[in-house]
């Protein structure tokens, strides 16, 4: 079955409800952009060759593109940390939200959730993914992979959202602590933890055999990420790492960074307002490395104690004018 009816069996029915990509649509303004610019190639053959500033292309293929994918990933987004605040919460503040939402829902609903919403996540980036290959195609250029390189810049690229790597360390935390929770087939394959030369690596099977690897490594200190936490544009770095290269104590947190302070990586400039923690992550990682957790854990206890003095005693020099 091809990949733009897979597709559409998908989504019927759930476009009230979730956003999608337009693929028909779109397919309609490129075959649009084909009939109205047609040429030849030297051999005389049929040959298409859209101009620099295609009116077709420029003013309605990238644009609907753009606004679709930006719908699809706020609203992914959103479901995800609502799915994961309710699992992660306890006691009266579970109780709490489930009322807010007038709905109950157990466990075995959130797991089932969750993995619908992978499925929606990765499904809708193969189909970004494949319309922008067709455009490059028809096109023969690289606008296409351009603007997918433009999309991951501006977070609208769903494989690059730190809350996917948080409903997949979910559902493999809930298939190891529930032994009657199965893979069950369907977009996306079996996923797990893996090492690759003491390298944590999360994995997943996407659909076409197309795999997902999420390298699970700091880039600062190089080690297995611990108390990780995801900045605005997806890289995903230690919490104490994080606070160094924004030049903040850890006492002070990451709200207190320069809005100037620039990404480790990708050197964009405010990353670290409303950067996420990964709960999920850091649970997976913990018992998956016990011995390893636990001695990064001294280690930064010792740290935080060391701040904690230091800030302290600045306060309280402070305070008496010294």
């Amino acid at each position: 079955m091809k990949f733009c009816k897979k597709y559409e069996e998908y989504m019927q029915g759930k476009e009230k409800e979730l956003p999608g990509v337009g693929l028909k649509r779109l397919k309609k303004i490129l075959k649009r952009c084909r009939r109205q610019f047609p040429a030849t190639d030297p051999d005389g053959a049929p040959d298409h060759k859209c101009p620099d500033h295609c009116p077709v292309c420029d003013g309605t293929f990238f644009p609907a593109l753009l606004k679709e994918m930006s719908e699809v990933v706020s609203c992914f987004n959103e479901r995800a940390q609502k799915l994961l605040e309710l699992h992660l919460a306890s006691g009266f503040r579970k109780y709490f939200i489930w009322l807010r939402r007038k709905m109950q829902r157990d466990h075995r609903f959130l797991i089932q959730e969750g993995r619908e919403l992978v499925t929606y996540a990765i499904i809708n980036s193969i189909a970004m993914r494949k319309i922008l290959k067709k455009y490059d195609k028809i096109h023969r250029s690289k606008q296409g992979q351009a603007f997918r390189s433009q999309a991951q810049s501006m977070h609208i690229e769903t494989l690059k959202s730190p809350w996917l790597c948080e409903l997949l360390a979910f559902y493999i935390n809930e298939r190891k602590n529930k032994a009657n929770t199965k893979a069950v087939p369907g977009i996306f394959g079996d996923c797990s933890l893996t090492f690759d030369d003491d390298k944590p690596i999360l994995s997943c099977g996407l659909l076409d055999s197309v795999k997902l690897d999420i390298d699970l490594t700091c880039s600062i200190c190089l080690d297995t990420l611990f108390d990780s936490v995801s900045l605005n544009c997806g890289h995903i770095f230690c919490y104490m790492c994080c606070c160094s290269s924004a030049s903040v104590t850890i006492i002070d947190g990451l709200k207190a960074a320069d809005r100037k302070a620039k990404c480790p990586l990708c050197r964009r400039e405010g990353v670290y307002e409303g950067a996420v923690h990964l709960e999920e992550l850091n649970i997976l990682l913990s018992q998956s490395c016990p011995d390893y957790w636990e001695k990064r854990l001294q280690t930064e206890r010792s740290e935080r104690l060391r701040q904690a003095k230091e800030h302290w005693e600045s306060q309280c020099r402070a305070f008496v004018g010294i």
